[in-house]
């Protein structure tokens, strides 16, 4: 993805971002529909320290989500260290300013920003759950290139 090492984020808060998050764009990914729009990631963080993760996507009219947990590898670390495929952000637009001047941000880091993706947000967003996804959680039949 980016051809100069990661940056090690030393003494995250965690509290800072917890809550919901709207992805803006992202890279393409057989993770995820190419069709899904409304794309969110909302993070709680839990009494033991941990996190827990939902990310939601929305495909033909339906809901698909997977849930996991989140944790430090090292609890005695203050470092973090991310490698990001996406960029969420906590409102569902951001104007083309702006997101141009993350899209170079990112180009400049060495991302290939060509492959690039904006995700559809509405506006506004999703409230409630909406049906759902009988058919299986979307990374596993995004793996069929569906």
């Amino acid at each position: 993805m980016a051809n100069k090492e990661m940056e090690v984020v030393k003494g995250l808060d965690l509290k800072r971002y917890m809550g919901r998050w709207y992805e803006i764009a992202c890279y393409p990914s057989r993770f995820q529909p190419s069709d899904g729009v409304n794309t969110r990631a909302t993070y709680t963080l839990r009494d033991d320290g941990t996190v827990h993760v939902l990310n939601e996507t929305w495909s033909g009219g339906k809901r698909s989500y997977i849930e996991g947990t989140a944790f430090k590898a090292d609890p005695n670390s203050d470092e973090a260290k991310l490698k990001p495929e996406y960029e969420f952000v906590r409102k569902t637009h951001l104007d083309d300013e702006t997101y141009n001047e993350l899209v170079q941000k990112a180009k400049d880091e060495g991302y290939d920003v060509s492959k690039l993706h904006k995700t559809p947000q509405s506006d506004p967003p999703p409230e409630q759950e909406g049906p759902q996804d009988t058919k299986g959680i979307w990374w596993f039949k995004s793996l069929l290139g569906k």
